[in-house]
């Protein structure tokens, strides 16, 4: 999992599942629907939503956030659109305006960039920020300026000020909780994921997912919600065994047959990961003590690759090469 007060690199389950289950337009819409103020509600047309560029952070930091981008145009013959930007955050983020300001600018340029002509003017961007931090986010923080000090109000004019939509889900009972079911679903997982009962909880809010078994996307989202379980939970509390059992009484025993399933060819999958890593580790170390001074050029191809038969070649080859391009004719 993500160290939260650190906020250390490994890919967090929790920015995963959102950004699966948010990046279909129908849970995408129910979530707006229920979250967006009325005011805002009346100026937008839900029905011309549509997934814009999905992604403005650096490559090298994708598993750090979650940020999903939809274009929706406005209603009543308004000219222009505006654009949502939903993030996450599964702990709280005192800084996070920042980083949605970042996105912000980067939206913008990017709007300005592919008009041919520059633009007469710039879209509107909606930041939604969905929290499920250990605590409630605290009050009246929504704000940019808040993060500031100093006679604010009087120096307003020099402040690039913005709020986002908060929607903290500890502020919310259960059945308050709307939208697709699947949106339920994640939210209400993402509400109790680090309670102590939630193994008492997860039969009801898997009973939910019945209705999607009878659909064509039924697996795929039993898949992603039994790996979300399996991997956000700290110290292996929830094992695949327990979930099985729970998914069998819930759902069904087709259900519970498809959780060992998955979690054979997880392991697989784990296995996997863990010999091509080994294979990479060993062609970075055979490299070092070979062709140190090509080490940057060849590893940086290498980390591509996740062939298993083309990495035990070049594994073989460095160990009888004469000269960097036998490794490099592999490479290309």
């Amino acid at each position: 999992m993500t160290d939260e007060k650190n906020n250390s690199k490994v890919v967090n389950p929790h920015d995963k599942v959102f950004r699966e289950i948010y990046s279909n337009k129908e849970n995408a819409r129910s979530l707006l629907a229920d979250k967006l103020p009325d005011n805002v509600l009346k100026l937008v047309d839900l029905n011309t939503l549509e997934i814009s560029k999905d992604s403005f952070i650096e490559k090298e930091l994708a598993d750090y956030y979650s940020d999903i981008l939809y274009r929706v145009d406005l209603t009543g013959g308004s000219q222009g659109v505006i654009y949502v930007l939903f993030e996450h955050k599964s702990y709280y983020d005192k800084f996070v305006h920042l980083q949605v300001l970042e996105y912000m600018v980067k939206i913008w340029r990017l709007y300005i960039k592919q008009h041919k002509e520059s633009p007469d003017s710039l879209p509107i961007v909606i930041p939604l920020l969905v929290c499920h931090a250990g605590k409630e986010w605290p009050e009246n923080t929504e704000r940019l300026s808040s993060l500031l000090s100093g006679p604010v109000e009087e120096l307003a004019g020099y402040i690039p000020d913005f709020a986002f939509e908060l929607y903290d889900l500890h502020r919310y009972a259960d059945d308050q909780i709307k939208g697709t079911i699947m949106s339920r679903v994640i939210l209400l997982l993402f509400k109790h994921i680090r309670d102590p009962d939630l193994r008492q909880k997860l039969p009801g809010i898997l009973a939910l997912m019945r209705k999607l078994m009878e659909k064509d996307t039924g697996l795929q989202y039993l898949e992603v919600v039994f790996r979300y379980l399996a991997s956000a939970r700290e110290n292996n509390e929830l094992s695949w065994k327990q979930i099985k059992d729970i998914a069998e009484k819930a759902i069904s025993e087709e259900a519970g047959r498809y959780v060992m399933t998955l979690a054979e060819r997880t392991k697989n999958e784990g296995r996997l990961e863990g010999e091509i890593k080994g294979l990479k580790e060993a062609i970075e170390l055979g490299i070092t003590l070979k062709f140190p001074g090509d080490i940057d050029t060849v590893m940086a191809k290498v980390n591509k690759i996740d062939d298993l038969g083309t990495l035990k070649e070049i594994k073989e080859t460095i160990k009888a090469a004469q000269d960097i391009s036998e490794i490099m004719a592999l490479l290309k």
